[in-house]
């Protein structure tokens, strides 16, 4: 198919460039909004708790066995561990740039099933915790009691139970983070009772696993030949502080009974004692959720903001919910002076174009030209997987110089045949068409090959400048698709030789083209018709 082809057939021309422009605006309509490409390397995060025990004891017993087990796995870039003194253990493994974090997060599982038998019984009963980590905050939301009111450890689970499911919920929350620790029984042992009865920490524990547990219990009747059957109950483990200072320990030589409450302190407590959480000197908490990959953080900022607004309603009294960052305010104010460059940009190009060519016919051609390729580049992000970020607004901004180009070179073209004398519009442009195809092609490669390189490099440099390279190369190559169909049509369609308006004595009035015209460069006021 020639250029010819898109000239005698202007709809089709028009089509094209129709077609491209409603892919782009679909692709505008479903872009994920970010500040910056996704650069962090995939990342999983293993946790494990061994209670009781020290920094030393965690690294010998529990780290180093994850970390044998877990060094190999596909994708693996490298990984690094940490211990603390309150019995937490993490390991946090880096994968290459382009893995699967799914799949990650499943192979590094698969690997720590297998190190369970190594891992100590504690752990493996808590349970070894495998999740992907998540490095980009959208929100960060505080829970607090201006009045004092309520205490940290009731702020922490009042949303760990009311808030937190409901913002897990959310489309685009990839995890949630908190600042605090859950309801747990403490038993403070009493270090002389404890040793007036000669028992040891591991007596305690012993009687707790014996006492406070969940078996099945089974039914009665269920084998034989009776009416009913019934299903045995009992109570299971238990729930309240008083239930636990009742738990017989043993009986004593004077025929008395020496209980759980005898020896220890038993409260409703934390967890953990290692955080303390404080808002403006007031109790609380505070979450921070970051975003999933590939979701639109205007979107999502908007969605948490509903369910944080329901949620603040139902309130007791005493509580509050406030903002302390919120990745929308900075992105919306950044995103918004790209946008206003943008404007500015395609309007001043075209005001440029407009006083150059002195003709508003011709200005509309380039016009449109910056619009269809503006546009169809978003069509390619979709496609691509991209973005709609600060570099490929930035890329969309440079290269809006680039994309008139090709569209000025066309109308030039066809209005250098004008002034050579062709008066048809269609023949004019076919011969202008003729002499500038390759040379369009040529330049629009070479200016491609600039930017397409980028796209080869690797690591996080790489995948961050991706993104503005081939936005760039891509809008170029729209451009000079645009050129070889839509502006030539639209060159058939709109423009006209220039025509000057002579009065002459013979003739009431007479209209000439330039072509018929000599200017005397010397004297532009006097000018000569050819023929007469």
């Amino acid at each position: 198919m020639s250029i010819k082809t898109f000239i005698d057939r202007p709809v089709l021309s028009c089509v094209l460039s129709v077609f491209i422009v409603l892919l782009g605006t679909i692709g505008l309509s479903r872009l994920p909004m970010e500040q910056f490409p996704e650069i962090a390397p995939p990342t999983v995060r293993v946790s494990a708790t061994y209670t009781g025990a020290n920094a030393e004891t965690l690294q010998r017993s529990v780290i180093a066995p994850l970390e044998e087990a877990i060094n190999g796995v596909e994708g693996i870039n490298y990984m690094t561990s940490s211990a603390n003194n309150n019995g937490q253990a993490t390991v946090t493994i880096y994968f290459r740039q382009g893995t699967d974090p799914d799949m990650a997060a499943v192979n590094v599982q698969n690997r720590i099933a297998q190190a369970q038998g190594l891992l100590p019984a504690e752990v493996v009963q808590s349970g070894v915790n495998v999740c992907k980590s998540q490095n980009s905050t959208a929100k960060i939301v505080a829970l607090y009691s201006p009045d004092d009111r309520y205490d940290q450890k009731f702020i922490f689970n009042y949303f760990k139970i009311n808030i937190e499911p409901r913002l897990a919920r959310v489309p685009g929350v990839g995890d949630i983070t908190l600042f605090g620790s859950d309801y747990s029984l403490r038993i403070w042992l009493k270090p002389e009772k404890m040793a007036v009865h000669g028992l040891i920490p591991t007596d305690i524990e012993e009687v707790l696993a014996e006492q406070n547990l969940e078996i099945p219990t089974g039914t009665l009747g269920a084998d034989g030949e009776n009416t009913f059957q019934y299903a045995l109950k009992y109570r299971g483990r238990y729930e309240t502080e008083d239930e636990f200072r009742q738990l017989v320990i043993r009986s004593t030589p004077d025929g008395g009974v020496l209980r759980l409450g005898d020896v220890a302190d038993v409260e409703l407590g934390q967890l953990s004692y290692s955080v303390k959480n404080e808002l403006s000197g007031h109790p609380g908490t505070n979450y921070m959720i970051a975003q999933m990959p590939g979701s639109n953080a205007n979107e999502l900022v908007e969605k948490i903001d509903k369910v944080i607004k329901s949620a603040a309603e139902e309130l007791p009294e005493g509580l509050a919910l406030v903002d302390l960052m919120s990745v929308k305010s900075f992105m919306d104010a950044s995103i918004s002076n790209v946008l206003h460059t943008l404007i500015e940009a395609v309007v001043l190009v075209i005001l440029v174009v407009m006083l150059f060519l002195q003709n508003f016919r011709s200005s509309l051609i380039p016009g449109i030209a910056i619009i269809v390729s503006l546009v169809g580049t978003l069509a390619f992000l979709y496609f691509a997987g991209f973005s709609l970020n600060m570099l490929t607004l930035f890329a969309l901004v440079l290269v809006i110089g680039t994309v008139v180009d090709d569209a000025i070179v066309v109308v030039e073209a066809v209005q250098s045949q004008f002034d050579a004398g062709e008066k048809s519009p269609h023949q004019a442009t076919v011969k202008g068409m003729a002499g500038i195809s390759r040379s369009l092609i040529t330049t629009s490669l070479v200016f491609m090959a600039v930017f397409v390189p980028v796209c080869f490099i690797e690591g996080a440099v790489g995948i961050f400048y991706r993104q503005f390279g081939l936005t760039m190369a891509v809008a170029v190559l729209i451009s000079t698709f645009n050129a070889m169909t839509l502006s030539p049509a639209l060159c058939v369609l709109i423009m006209k030789p220039a025509t000057i308006l002579v009065n002459l004595p013979r003739h009431s009035m007479l209209t000439l083209t330039l072509s018929d015209v000599n200017i005397n460069p010397l004297y532009p006021c006097f000018f000569s018709i050819n023929g007469l």
